[in-house]
C-alpha cells in the first residue's frame, strides 16, 4: 500500500519557489561577474572551497567554465572529460584531486575579458631562488617593449647587480623617507632582513603613457599591489620541483647555511600561497618562462634587425 505523505502547505511551496529563484539569480550573478571580468574563475573557486554550501559552492563546474570568455559548450565538455569531473558536479562538492586539477587548469588560462589597458600591469612573484630576477632580466634584454619596474631595497648589491637597473640601493633612512612621502606603491620586509619597495611614480607614468609594466617583486608586495591596483595580473613563478629549488638556492652561494635554511622555510610558506595568483608558470627554462610572461601582457618580441 502506498504511503500517504502530507502535502506541504501552500505557503511552504511558495517560500521554496522563491528561495529557488533567489538561488538561481545569485548563481547567475556570479557567472556574470566572471564573464565581465569583475571576478576571476579562480576567485570563485576559492570562495567555493571556503564555503561549499554558499552561492559559489552550489555553482556547477560546467556553469563556471562556460562563464569564461572563449569557452563554449563543446570546449567545456572536452575540458570536463580531461579533468575527470562529472557534468553534475558542483564546485563545493569537488574532491581534493578534482579541485587541484581544476585550479591548475584555471591558473594557466586567461579567465576574464579585461582590456589591454587594464592588463598592462603584470606582477611576477614566487618563492625565493625560483629565478624571478633571471626571468625578468631575460625579458629586459629580449622584449624592449616591456617596461620593468626597478625596486628600491635596503640590502647591499650582489655581484653583477647594477644601481638603477637591478635595484635602487638605498639606506634605511632614505627608505623611511620614501614611505613617509607616499612614494612607494608597495613595500615589505623580506626574510626578516631587508626592505624592498616599488617606486610608485614610474609605474603610474608608464601606464598612463600606454606602456606595459612588469613588476618583479616578493609575495607580500604582490598582495599589496593587488589591493592597490586590482586590475593587475598576478603571475606566480614555480620551480620544476622542490629539489630543484633547493639546488638553486644552495648552489648560488650568496647566503650562509643558516640563511639558506631560513629562506627554504620561507619558500615553503610562499609556495602554499600560489592559489592566490591569476596564473602560474613553471620555470623549466628561462627563455620559455619569459615568453609565457610576455604572452600574458599580449606583447610580441621586437623584430630582429639582423
Amino acid at each position: 500500500m502506498a504511503e500517504n505523505r502530507p502535502t506541504p502547505p501552500d505557503v511552504d511551496r511558495v517560500a521554496a519557489s522563491r528561495a529557488a529563484v533567489a538561488a538561481r539569480r545569485a548563481r547567475a550573478a556570479v557567472k556574470a561577474q566572471v564573464a565581465s571580468g569583475e571576478r576571476t574563475a579562480l576567485e570563485v573557486l576559492a570562495s567555493a572551497v571556503r564555503d561549499p554550501s554558499g552561492v559559489e559552492g552550489r555553482l556547477r563546474v560546467t556553469e563556471l567554465l562556460t562563464s569564461i570568455p572563449a569557452i563554449g559548450v563543446t570546449k567545456m565538455q572536452r575540458i570536463m572529460t580531461t579533468l575527470g569531473i562529472s557534468p553534475s558536479k558542483r564546485l563545493g562538492a569537488l574532491g581534493k584531486h578534482q579541485r587541484d586539477r581544476l585550479r591548475d587548469f584555471l591558473s594557466t588560462k586567461p579567465t576574464s575579458k579585461r582590456s589591454d589597458r587594464e592588463s598592462s600591469l603584470v606582477v611576477l612573484a614566487g618563492p625565493t631562488a625560483v629565478g624571478k630576477g633571471t626571468v625578468a632580466g631575460y625579458i629586459r634584454e629580449h622584449f624592449p617593449d616591456v617596461r620593468l619596474s626597478v625596486s628600491a631595497t635596503t640590502r647591499a648589491p650582489r655581484p653583477g647587480e647594477i644601481e638603477g637597473v637591478s635595484y635602487f640601493f638605498v639606506d634605511d633612512a632614505e627608505f623611511d623617507r620614501m614611505i613617509e612621502a607616499g612614494e612607494l606603491l608597495e613595500w615589505a620586509t623580506v626574510h626578516n632582513a631587508y626592505r624592498y619597495g616599488t617606486p610608485r611614480r614610474p609605474v603610474d607614468e608608464a601606464i598612463a603613457s600606454g606602456e606595459s609594466v612588469l613588476l618583479e617583486i616578493d609575495l607580500q608586495g604582490a598582495r599589496a599591489v593587488r589591493r592597490a591596483m586590482p586590475e593587475a595580473r598576478l603571475v606566480f613563478l614555480l620551480p620544476p620541483s622542490w629539489e630543484e629549488l633547493v639546488r638553486r638556492l644552495t648552489g648560488r652561494g650568496t647566503e650562509k647555511p643558516a640563511e639558506q635554511a631560513r629562506r627554504l622555510e620561507t619558500a615553503k610558506l610562499e609556495l602554499a600561497a600560489q592559489g592566490e595568483f591569476d596564473f602560474r608558470i613553471i620555470n623549466h627554462d628561462v627563455a620559455e618562462a619569459a615568453r609565457e610572461v610576455v604572452d600574458l601582457m599580449e606583447i610580441r618580441k621586437a623584430p630582429s634587425l639582423s
